[in-house]
Parts: structure tokens; sequence; C-alpha cells
């Protein structure tokens, strides 16, 4: 019997050898691997995110995560007690993960080096580090709405993070080794390592030191005005380099004034008002409908099909040439130009000037604007489109076009990335365009000097800096209601106000847009809150990139600085107010997006007077850039 029991013992010794080393030698092989052998992630670390000046703007720091191992953990319940009041968790949560029955579990991402030194001076069984890197901005909020944001994985979510994600993510790596039992590396087990990969940098076109002015000076008029929040953009036109892209927000709570994660400059659409006159007029000129000097009779009141527009000011019939209404920001002299254009020729000047189309910036979430074309407009549409009316766009597309007139009638596409640099360290710019002409050197030269008598003689004073001549444009427009119509908020009709332009005049080197969004009370024209902030930053950017008064005019062609001659009109009672009081649609007309437009006359209501209050805090990098 006993031999029968040794022999059926050894039978089934010599099966399980058989079974191991000739039938399923692989299978037990990885069975035993899977005991010893563990395989790590190595995440790349994330590109570099600077500024032109090569200064940082986001990147990534070093962190520790802790992980357990749960089947290492003799003692969930002990260690959970020791590691909840350092990682500043909940001891019961804690055991509940170090009691699972997997062999990996996060119990804190991207800790302070501090907390992680802690954790490990307990040197507890099952409890280990994984290096991973933590996204970082030297400057706190500043430029948040460009840069974006990445999740915990370092996953872009949102603005450049996002749109750049590939570049910037780099290759992950792998990590394998061959480990006790007890969780101790053997030294001489198994070792492969395969680097991650850094991923790319980008090199912006934007300047630490602008944009930072640019949200200040912006913070600070959007809480004089009480605002809602406001965008300015700053430009060099003749590359399309963004030189500062800010958005401000208040918070209807609280009333602080803070920069805003929502890069509303390119995902949000308005209508321009009298901004828009320069594109009616600018295409006038071009297809010869119109000089400079061509005079119209210009009513009180104008009849366009159901609707009736009035300028801001009541006043008889005169007669206003194309450069005064252009500079008078006459409502009813615009649409008698462009009734001459027609239809098709508006709506050629629009899409021609970029209007209705994405930028070249393909920014997440970046909006088209609205340009209907000349078959689905209405009665009034050749009465509302010519002065901003009716048409939607983005404050970029609004800058590109003056840009235009900057640049002698070449669109130049805008740029936000300069370049990328390899994990090598080689830097490879991006392609710039070379633009394409829209219209004349001529009509670019002439839309430039009448944008001029804007700043010196008409809605645009405020918006004067002092040694330079200023180009630009005024546009104040009721902003319409979220479900239609141009309704007023608590009794007080809301607008958005605008101030476009360039500097130096005679040779732009800086093209500004700044729009203020539902100025309270007052005087809430854009030549009242919106030039102001212009003429700061202007005079900012003039200086941090030193650019002097030009020695030439390259629109007239003769010295710079040569007083420009003007007709402008003192008579008929068509009077610049105080601060450049613009002209604005009624309180009751309706809005022209989608399908129908709006009449725009002389506002029936008058906004009350703003109580002051304490103009809220913007909060600021701790560090300010140089």
């Amino acid at each position: 019997m006993l031999l029968v029991g040794l022999a059926s013992l050894f039978l089934l010794i010599a099966w399980k050898v058989t079974d191991l080393q000739v039938l399923n030698p692989s299978q037990y092989l990885a069975y035993g691997q899977s005991q010893t052998v563990r395989s790590e992630t190595l995440a790349a670390e994330r590109g570099t995110i600077y500024d032109r000046n090569h200064v940082e703007l986001a990147l990534s720091v070093p962190e520790k995560t802790i992980f357990a191992d749960p089947k290492l953990v003799d003692d969930p319940a002990g260690e959970a007690a020791k590691l909840a009041p350092i990682l500043g968790m909940d001891a019961a949560g804690l055991e509940v993960k170090l009691s699972q029955a997997n062999r990996f579990t996060y119990l804190a991402r991207k800790v302070d080096p501090a907390v992680a030194d802690r954790v490990a001076a307990l040197d507890l069984p099952g409890i280990a580090f994984i290096d991973e890197s933590k996204r970082s901005t030297p400057a706190g909020s500043l430029a948040q709405s460009i840069l974006g944001s990445v999740d915990v994985d370092n996953k872009g979510l949102s603005g450049l993070e996002a749109q750049y994600a590939a570049a910037l993510t780099g290759t992950p790596g792998s990590l394998t080794l061959e480990q006790t039992p007890g969780g101790h590396t053997m030294p001489i087990g198994e070792h492969q390592l395969t680097p991650a990969e850094k991923g790319d940098d980008l090199v912006l076109t934007i300047d630490r030191a602008m944009q930072y002015q640019t949200e200040q000076i912006l913070a600070e008029q959007v809480a004089t005005a009480e605002a809602k929040g406001g965008i300015a953009i700053v430009t060099k036109p003749s590359t399309g380099e963004v030189l500062a892209m800010a958005d401000i927000a208040r918070d209807p709570k609280t009333g602080v004034v803070t920069t805003s994660g929502d890069n509303a400059a390119l995902t949000n659409v308005y209508e321009p008002g009298s901004v828009m006159k320069m594109v009616t007029v600018s295409h006038a000129l071009e297809t010869g409908v119109v000089t400079p000097d061509t005079k119209f009779d210009v009513p009180g009141s104008y009849q366009v099909g159901d609707a009736t527009f009035t300028d801001a000011e009541a006043h008889a019939t005169e007669q206003l040439t194309v450069t005064q209404i252009l500079s008078q920001s006459s409502n009813i002299g615009t649409i008698k130009i462009a009734q001459k254009l027609g239809k098709q020729g508006l709506y050629d000047g629009l899409t021609g000037l970029g209007f209705g189309t994405r930028t070249s910036l393909q920014f997440p979430n970046e909006a088209a604007g609205t340009v209907l074309a000349p078959a689905k407009w209405s009665g009034t549409s050749i009465g509302t489109i010519p002065i901003g009316q009716g048409v939607s766009a983005t404050a970029m597309q609004v800058l590109d076009a003056y840009n235009v007139v900057a640049n002698g009638g070449i669109a130049v596409a805008p740029r936000l990335v300069d370049s990328t640099i390899d994990a090598d360290g080689e830097e490879h710019p991006l392609a710039i365009d070379a633009g394409h002409r829209v219209f004349s050197a001529d009509t670019a030269a002439k839309m430039n000097v009448m944008l001029r008598n804007v700043v010196t003689q008409g809605t645009g004073t405020l918006a004067a800096v002092d040694g330079y001549h200023v180009a630009g444009k005024t546009g104040t427009a009721r902003k319409p209601g979220p479900n239609g119509g141009y309704t007023d908020k608590n009794g007080v009709t809301q607008y958005q106000s605008t101030f476009v332009g360039m500097v130096p005049a005679e040779a732009p080197a800086l093209s500004i847009l700044v729009m203020i969004d539902e100025p309270y009370g007052g005087n809430y024209s854009g030549g009242a809150v919106a030039a102001p902030a212009f003429a700061k930053i202007a005079s900012y950017g003039l200086r941090q990139f030193a650019v002097p008064p030009p020695q030439t005019d390259s629109a007239t062609g003769a010295p710079a600085g040569v007083a420009l001659a003007t007709t402008a009109s003192t008579t008929g009672g068509v009077q610049i107010l105080p601060g450049g009081k613009e002209r604005v649609p009624a309180a009751g007309a309706t809005p022209a997006t989608p399908a129908t437009t709006p009449a725009e006359t002389t506002p029936t209501t008058t906004a009350p007077t703003a109580t002051k209050k304490k103009p809220p805090t913007l909060t600021t990098p701790t560090t300010r850039p140089q």
C-alpha cells in the first residue's frame, strides 16, 4: 500500500515537472513574473509655454504622487490612521483604498515635496512614490484665457494647452522592475527602462509685460465703468503678431474684477456698432462709389423699409462729406453711402475683410460670426448692417479689418504662436502668412487719414496719445437680449462700447481694440469708456517697444506731423458731445441676427446716473513682469 502511494506521488511529481517544463512553460513563467515583475508608465514632461522673450508663462514642475500596493499592506486601518493627517484625507476613505484587491491605487496625486517627505519617513509597507509633473503658471492668472488649462493627468482642456496638445504632451516612457514579494527591487532582477520624451515647447507672440499692463488697464476701466467685463487686444499689424489679448470679467455676486478663463476676444461674438462704418466707407472708396470729399445731404431722420433712422443728436438737414460722416459717426450719412454701394457691394466688403469666417488662429471654440447673404436681408438690413448692427463678429475679426488699413490694404493673418522648440533644443519657426491684398494702397491711405480725423475732431478725442497721431474709430451698439430684441436690464439700456485704432497713424506699429461690455450709466459710448483705455494701453506699448514718432507719413507722403487738411462741419446741429458721445440705435429697435434687422435711431431712454463705488480689485500675479 505504501509502495502504491509512493508510486502515485512519483507519477504526480513527474506529471507536474512535465507540465512545467514541456507542456505549459510559458504560462507558468508568465504567472511567476506577474508576482515579481512590475511595469510603470513614465509620464512625459509637458513642454513649456514661453512669451516672445522666452519668459515662462506655463511650465511643468516635478511633484511626487503617492500610491499603494494593497497586497503589500499588512494593516490597512493602522496605515490609514497615520497617513490621514499628513494627506489631509479621511482615514476611513484611505482604509478602503488600502484594502482593495488590486495591486495599485492612487492615494494622493502631485503633492507638495514636504508632504511626500513626511509620508516617506513613516516607511509604511506597500506605500510608494512615482514622479509626476504639475502644470505651473509663474505669473498666476496672467494670460490664462490664452494659455488655457490641463487636467490632473496634464491633458489639455482649453486654450493653447488643448490646441497644441499633441506637440506639448511628448511621448510617455516605461520602467520594468523585478521585485521581491516584499516590494524590494532585486539587484540582479529584470530591469528595462524606456525614457519618456519631453514635449515640444511653444514660443508665443505674446509679450508678458504688455499682457500684464493690458490686463491691468482694462480691469481698471471695467471697474471705473462698473461694467460687466471687457476685451482688449494688442497686435503688431505688419506681422499679425498678437502682443496681448486680455479678457476681464466682473463676478456678478461679489463685484470682484478678475481675469477670465474664457478668451472672449475669439470665442464670443457681438454687434460691433459704428466701428463697422470703416468697412462701408472703405469698400465704397475702393469701388469708386465715393471719394473722401463726396457730399451727402444728411437729414435729421431717414426712412429705410419700415424703420426710421436718426443720428444721436437732432439736427436739420445738412451737407456732410464722407470724411465728416465717418469722423462724426453719422448713421444716416453711412446708410446713404451703403445705398450707393448696394447690398452685394456691402456684403463683398464685409466678407473680403474676413467677417463671417474664423481667423487663421483656429483657437478652440473660436467663433466665425454671422454675415447674412443679401438674399436673406430684410427691408431694413441696408440700414442696419452698414452701421454695425445685424452683423456679428469677434473682437479679433474687427481688429484684423483695421489692420488691413494699417498695412496699406494688405490683410496679414493673426498669430499667437511664433515657434516650437523640440527636445534637442532646436527652434522651429512657424510659417508666417505672406498676406493678401484686400483693397488698394490708395484706399488704405485715404481711410488712414479719415480715421485720424475721428480722433482729432470726431468722436474719438479721448483716444489721443501725446506726441503721436492716432487713427481709429468709436463704436457703441445696443446689446441684443438673450431671447431676441434689444432689451433693457433693470431699466437700464445695455451697450457694448468699442474703440479700435492704430498708432503711430503715419506708420502703424501697434493696433489696439478695446471693448467694454455693459458699462453702467453715465456716458457709456465707445468714445467715453473704451477710448481712454486705448490711449493708456497705446502709451505703454509705444514705450515698451520703443516706437519713436515716425519721420514720414506713409499715407500722405508728407513729413510726419504735418497738420491734416479737414473740413469738419460745425453747422446744422450735428455736434460732437463732450467725451465723444456716440450715435447708437434706439431703445425700441429689434435685432437683425439671425433673420431680421433693427432700426437704428437715437435712444429715447436716459440711463440713470451711476452711483460710484470703490473700484473692485483685480486679482494679479504676485510677481510683476519686467
